[in-house]
């Protein structure tokens, strides 16, 4: 793969590490080097700039809805699963692909899905989750117990998370294929360690994914590259300061600020080879 410099970030210094981090070289022994794709599902044309980065002007900006496809030591994950039943989310895009056949254009099968990481329960992340009918689910524990609970009690907050694929969720637990995770800085399949503390949900999580070179998978913890390059947050983070702590982690996690991939960011399709709807970022 080419080499490519997308931020140009000073390196974070030593004294910016959180307590606890492997060092970003680290990773299991087993762990293959998986094979890493995006894959758009949808392009939306309508998102408010000051919502993407706070301080930004109005006017609104394009973003993708997108999901990972990691591949490597006879599994096919993905991260994330985009969305074909809600309406309303079809009716915004520009274009539209339902996931299914966004991933067949990467050249697998729906029914080979291994695994799927779910990064937080928002509808354009999890809606698609019943096209993958054999992968076991990995969701953290307190995302999994908080929106099949407190969330839809009075008060509750499930802003976001549609009750069709809680319902999904809880039935892949009762079949035995959801996998809860506890907490931050957890290696959950050999080489992908997933990460919390950006409260853009309850409990949602990130990626590091092992190899030569490693990456991280922001998802919405960082949804696009302004956001690296300004060192700014979300204009609508629930947590300023630990989002920008989640940027300076990420960075040392994936030994660069250029192999941060933002989650929601039209950039990453320039950026690296693409065909249709697939780019290959590994």
């Amino acid at each position: 793969m080419k080499r490519i410099s997308i931020i140009g970030l000073a390196c974070i210094s030593a004294g910016a590490l959180c307590s606890g981090l492997r060092p970003a070289q680290a990773q299991s022994a087993n762990a293959p080097n998986y094979s890493i794709e995006a894959i758009r599902v949808a392009t939306w044309p309508d998102y408010s700039r000051a919502t993407a980065v706070m301080g930004a002007p109005q006017g609104n900006l394009e973003i993708v809805i997108v999901m990972w496809l990691l591949r490597g030591g006879g599994r096919t994950i993905l991260v994330d699963t985009g969305y074909h039943h809600i309406k309303e989310f079809i009716a915004r895009a520009t274009e539209y692909t339902p996931p299914d056949k966004a991933l067949r254009e990467a050249g697998a099968q729906p029914a080979d899905v291994t695994d799927v990481i779910i990064s937080h329960v928002h509808g354009d992340h999890l809606d698609g989750l019943d096209l993958f009918p054999n992968a076991t689910v990995w969701i953290q524990r307190k995302e999994y117990e908080h929106y099949t609970g407190d969330a839809w009690q009075p008060g509750g907050d499930h802003r976001y998370a549609m009750p069709d694929n809680i319902m999904e969720l809880v039935r892949r637990n009762l079949n035995n294929k959801l996998r809860l995770i506890n907490g931050d800085n957890v290696e959950i399949i050999p080489g992908i360690t997933v990460y919390t503390g950006v409260t853009h949900t309850f409990e949602a999580q990130y990626l590091r994914i092992a190899g030569d070179p490693p990456f991280v998978l922001a998802v919405d913890s960082t949804k696009f590259y302004e956001n690296l390059r300004t060192h700014r947050p979300a204009g609508n983070t629930k947590d300023a300061k630990a989002e920008l702590a989640a940027q300076e982690r990420m960075a040392k996690l994936a030994g660069s600020h250029d192999r941060i991939i933002p989650g929601h960011d039209p950039e990453m399709f320039k950026l690296y080879p693409t065909k249709g709807h697939v780019a290959r970022i590994r």
